[in-house]
């Protein structure tokens, strides 16, 4: 595997520094609006790709799945998750979610959340998922929203006084890298266009089910800089189901 940016030291403590990797999902902008997306899990399996931290293994743990799988390419993130979100039902694996085998019709959901804007190749995974899922079964996933990976150097352009101006657009029906700065890094990216994203889905067999933009929650609009969460969308939801 490629050497991932999370397993950089300078980068990996600074995200560790993050309110959503200290107090986890209740600190997730997206979560409300995520969580109730969430089908039955009661005695079913779950396959989480690029689980992060764990948050959302452990949370279709404590909903009664049976068995959950998650997997990440990142070695500190897989450590950080067996320490903080083990659990007996959950196994952890470091696998990219390009090298993973994704055997047949073995899950009832398969969550991804703020991991496919990393992924080239969208078409590819979605027919995995689709294979690796039973039927009935429900693909949920986060990913940054077009607009915000269209986004030159996903930034803000701001004004002498530092405030955001407006954020920029451009070369938005050229998908392909996008080198951004996260965190005071570099960080590749991968750009999707909607059509790409959802229409991708359809041609891999899925019927949609549901799909939003991510609004930050009322809780949250006081904290810095929430408030221009709204002038564009940064996260889009999207679940979809296997007939």
């Amino acid at each position: 595997m490629e050497p991932n940016i999370y397993d950089d030291n300078t980068f990996f403590a600074a995200y560790a520094n993050m309110a959503r990797s200290k107090q986890g999902l209740a600190m997730a902008g997206e979560w409300y609006q995520l969580q109730p997306l969430f089908p039955d899990l009661a005695g079913k399996t779950v396959l989480d790709l690029g689980c992060g931290y764990g948050w959302h293994c452990k949370y279709a743990a404590s909903l009664g799945a049976n068995s959950v799988l998650g997997i990440d390419m990142s070695c500190k993130m897989i450590e950080a998750a067996e320490k903080r979100n083990a659990d007996p039902a959950i196994q952890y694996r470091i696998c990219s979610l390009e090298e993973y085998d994704y055997p047949p019709e073995r899950f009832d959901l398969v969550i991804s959340n703020l991991a496919l804007h990393y992924i080239s190749d969208l078409d590819e995974i979605y027919q995995n998922v689709y294979r690796t899922l039973k039927p009935g079964g429900v693909f949920l996933f986060n990913i940054e929203h077009p607009v915000f990976t269209s986004g030159v150097n996903q930034s803000w352009i701001t004004g002498d006084d530092g405030k955001p101006l407006y954020w920029p657009v451009d070369r938005y029906y050229y998908p392909g890298e996008r080198n951004t700065l996260f965190l005071d890094q570099n960080v590749l990216k991968y750009h999707h266009t909607l059509t790409q994203v959802l229409n991708g889905l359809l041609h891999a067999g899925f019927r949609l089910e549901t799909v939003e933009e991510v609004t930050p929650p009322e809780e949250m609009m006081d904290l810095p800089g929430m408030e221009d969460e709204l002038r564009r969308p940064m996260m889009l939801l999207v679940k979809a189901s296997k007939e």
